[in-house]
């Protein structure tokens, strides 16, 4: 009979030893990792079988939670590889069959040693408003967040509230007190969790992410009312993401979003994972800062004046995503194809060269 965690802990070892990001298991197939954006089959390994799958999945999630996943067919969860890693995990059905997929979280790190814009510190030592960081899937969007509160921890005397599906970062207390709740364990949900800061003397409030009307409602409401809030989207760019959080209400709630959001925003920042020309992935980025001009665009519903506010911004500290792009090329760390393949404009990309 296999040692499930033993063989766990192989796989998870071998991500860790390339330098991967993900490790994909299913019944019916070989172990599959992605390594610098690639996937990459272990195909020396046997194939995983139904009881396999099953036997990995009793090593990660509790008995209520495999019971709760049996149900609902979705379950998210974290796990600690000893004391060395934390990954966050997905199990999930397909053609009746389960799978699953584990993300390395990357350690937390500095805001510096992500190559990230030294403007975002900036912001996180903002008393009041919100931020977002936004972008697709697997972009580094927790790990960008992760270290602005950690400089918040290193350099304020801050309570610190984070709200987690499921926890992924650990953060060990320097200067501020941080809480880190887990929903499912900690909480029942985003919003429930939202709506008890405000008794809990909070000064910085980070949220994993934004899933509802509800939650998105009341951390504006929260920054607003004297408070940092930093969380995140998956969206593309700043002028969708205030289309998205704005066309998430009713139409009779939308004025007040608008207006409530052009005066809380602080700013949107988004991103994207480039593969480099020496290997592993580099960030490039566009962010918004919010000002009166951009607070009007918000009113009046002219957000898609919001990219050429962002291209003609550079002095304001804005950045624009094909400038971002255009510097990595000019600084030798990514190729021009994959400037190309990553800009959401690439017309304006050319017209660069």
């Amino acid at each position: 009979m296999m040692d499930y965690k033993k063989k766990l802990e192989e796989l998870l070892l071998t991500v860790i030893r390339e330098n991967g990001s993900d490790l994909h298991l299913g019944v019916g197939r070989v172990p599959v990792i992605r390594v610098a954006g690639e996937l990459i089959f272990l195909v020396k390994h046997p194939v995983f079988t139904k009881e396999d799958i099953i036997g990995i999945l009793n090593e990660v999630l509790e008995k209520t939670k495999v019971d709760r996943f049996m149900e609902s067919q979705e379950a998210d969860f974290s796990y600690d590889f000893r004391g060395e890693a934390r990954l966050r995990g997905n199990a999930f059905f397909q053609k009746g069959l389960i799978c699953m997929v584990f993300r390395l979280v990357p350690k937390v790190k500095t805001i510096a040693e992500l190559h990230l814009p030294a403007i975002i510190a900036d912001l996180a030592r903002k008393k009041q408003g919100f931020f977002l960081v936004v972008g697709p899937v697997g972009q580094g969007k927790s790990t960008t967040l992760s270290a602005m509160v950690d400089l918040i921890n290193n350099e304020k005397a801050r309570n610190i509230i984070t709200i987690e599906d499921p926890i992924e970062h650990i953060y060990v207390p320097n200067k501020s007190i941080i809480s880190q709740r887990e929903v499912g364990i900690d909480t029942a949900d985003f919003h429930v969790a939202l709506k008890s800061v405000f008794r809990e003397d909070v000064n910085v409030i980070m949220i994993g992410e934004m899933r509802t009307p509800e939650t998105i409602s009341t951390a504006v409401t929260a920054a607003e009312t004297g408070h940092l809030v930093l969380s995140t989207l998956h969206t593309n760019n700043a002028s969708q993401t205030i289309d998205r959080i704005i066309d998430s209400f009713p139409g009779s709630q939308q004025d007040q979003i608008r207006t409530q959001l052009a005066a809380s925003l602080l700013g949107i920042f988004s991103q994207r994972l480039i593969p480099r020309i020496t290997g592993g992935l580099i960030p490039a980025f566009e962010l918004l800062l919010n000002n009166n001009a951009v607070s009007n665009l918000i009113r009046e519903k002219r957000t898609h004046e919001i990219d050429v506010v962002i291209e003609t911004g550079s002095e304001s500290g804005m950045i624009d995503l094909n400038h971002s792009l255009m510097e990595l090329v000019r600084a030798g760390e990514i190729t021009i194809e994959n400037a190309y393949q990553y800009s959401l404009n690439p017309k304006g990309l050319e017209r660069m060269l």
